[in-house]
């Protein structure tokens, strides 16, 4: 999941970028760096934090704004992972695998998507059917 470890959408120029995280306990942080590094359970990662450390925190599939504030048992906190869907939608990731996300609109529908990797500003609209994630 980081560093060109795998090729998804044959992209490998980084990281799974987290959107937001919140420290158990903690004020949420909007992220300009800080990244998937590897995963841990189903829905818990290592990520790597805007201070350069690295702790266990579990995905959650809402805006940064919706965090929650204490974090599940066996975690250091909690984050969030944008995509864009192939319209321009925005969603969050509820799940990884096979390649692949189960996502959550605001609107709360959910759904699935095959999805690659890029940067900003080239993450909108790309390909029918796939779902975009920014990297750092």
């Amino acid at each position: 999941m980081s560093g060109g470890a795998n090729d998804f959408g044959g992209n490998l120029s980084g990281n799974i970028a987290v959107t937001a995280y919140r420290p158990d306990g903690g004020s949420k942080v909007d992220s300009t760096t800080a990244y998937v590094v590897n995963q841990r359970g189903s829905q818990k990662f290592k990520i790597h934090l805007e201070d350069s450390s690295e702790a266990v925190y579990c995905l959650q599939a809402v805006a940064p704004g919706s965090l929650p504030a204490s974090a599940p048992s066996g975690s250091a906190g909690t984050f969030c992972v944008q995509i864009i869907l192939d319209d321009s939608t925005v969603a969050f990731v509820e799940k990884f695998y096979n390649n692949t996300v189960h996502f959550v609109k605001a609107d709360g529908t959910t759904g699935n998507a095959k999805y690659q990797l890029n940067t900003e500003g080239t993450d909108e609209g790309q390909v029918s059917g796939i779902a975009n994630i920014d990297v750092r």
